[in-house]
């Protein structure tokens, strides 16, 4: 099964408007390019830029993207469908590099409720949709409305208290604390065309469609992309402790396909207002489809950024930040009750006019390529180019 038919869709609907930046790697090099779109091509600006990192935090990074000399230049369909189709020649990557990879959870209500079945359920899916017509018929009208914080959620956490209905996932979707986790290291992070990883083990999982944030070091929001949060769900079902364990496995952070920077023609309004659409097609015929909108956010994206990064806690060479997702899939595949849960070879397509489609095919973690291009090779591969 191809991946897209048009390897263009990729694209935001109006890429010529578009200010896109992300990482190409250069097989001359045997290592990453800092890159740009400009008509039909994708120009190298790693002379210039020699990480995204620096890229982000130019005081007018827009411009530099647009119009800083290019060392070289690869042509854009052919770079795409290379992409796509696993060519090891110029590919694009996740477009992060020295940015903490950070994830903020339980920011939409429905999500926040899968995220209370999953620890009532204990993890086992077959309980799944007995817990969730409980949980849903004792909390869930009563939340839609509820602002994370305030007075109204204090007082809803008292009555879910008094009957025995509170949880961990409750106290950070409606307390005054956002949850805020790292969700993989410096450079794990897979791009468009890359296969994303579930841990072998793992009965229960899906896929977590959002928009993800480029925040500078000085907490300014500067870019927005598409992210793959792979979760577990049976393992943080266990235990909110195996957090870790559920999140941050080998492929399982999956962004792309580019950066599109804030200029005249996006901003932050627009990211506020993004629908989130995924389809998750199988090699058994199964086809799943959603949306999500971040309009139905909790927590506004400037709330969740100074919540991760500020005077508490800084990242000096910023940081991509996942909003959270409305999507949590219901729908069985398989055994009648057991719900959505990923099979191999499963086809994953997380999309927006705005900033294109993020693709990727799923399999074991296990089997991905191994993450081997960490902080000392990106240095000594930059180094020995002469970019340092």
């Amino acid at each position: 099964m191809e991946l897209l038919d048009n390897a263009l869709d990729v694209l935001p609907a109006d890429r010529t408007a578009a200010t896109l930046v992300g990482r190409l790697h250069d097989p001359e090099e045997d290592g990453p390019a800092v890159v740009a779109v400009r008509g039909d091509e994708l120009v190298d600006l790693t002379a210039v830029t020699p990480t995204l990192a620096d890229l982000l935090e130019h005081p007018d990074a827009v411009h530099l993207a647009r119009s800083a000399p290019a060392r070289k230049s690869w042509p854009l369909p052919q770079v795409l469908a290379d992409t796509l189709a696993g060519a090891r020649g110029a590919h694009l990557l996740a477009p992060a590099d020295l940015q903490v990879l950070k994830a903020a959870g339980v920011t939409f209500v429905k999500s926040m409720l899968e995220r209370v079945i999953e620890e009532r359920a204990g993890g086992d899916a077959a309980r799944a949709a007995e817990v969730r017509a409980q949980v849903e018929r004792a909390i869930g009208g009563a939340l839609a409305a509820v602002v994370p914080g305030s007075a109204q959620a204090r007082a809803v956490k008292e009555v879910l208290v008094r009957d025995g209905l509170w949880s961990q996932y409750l106290e950070v979707g409606l307390g005054p604390d956002p949850e805020i986790f790292t969700k993989a290291p410096l450079l794990a992070a897979v791009g468009v065309g890359a296969e994303v990883g579930i841990a072998a083990g793992s009965e229960w999982n899906n896929p977590e469609p959002e928009v993800a944030l480029a925040v500078r070091s000085d907490g300014r929001i500067v870019g927005a992309t598409l992210g793959n949060d792979v979760n577990l769900r049976d393992v943080e079902g266990r235990s909110a402790l195996l957090l870790p364990k559920a999140k941050d496995n080998n492929a399982s952070a999956a962004l792309g396909p580019f950066l599109r920077l804030f200029d005249d023609s996006f901003g932050l309004d627009d990211v506020r207002a993004l629908e989130v659409r995924l389809e998750v097609i199988g090699e058994d015929g199964f086809v799943l489809a959603g949306a999500s909108s971040m309009r139905e956010i909790s927590r506004d994206p400037v709330e969740l950024s100074r919540a991760a990064l500020g005077a508490h806690h800084q990242y000096p060479d910023g940081l991509i930040l996942y909003t959270g997702t409305l999507f949590a899939p219901t729908e069985d595949r398989g055994a009648p009750g057991a719900g959505f849960t990923h099979r191999t070879g499963d086809v994953v397509r997380i999309s927006t006019p705005e900033l294109g489609t993020l693709v990727n095919r799923v399999a074991r973690s296990e089997d991905c390529p191994q993450w081997t291009f960490g902080v000392r090779a990106l240095i000594g591969n930059l180094a020995r180019r002469g970019m340092l």
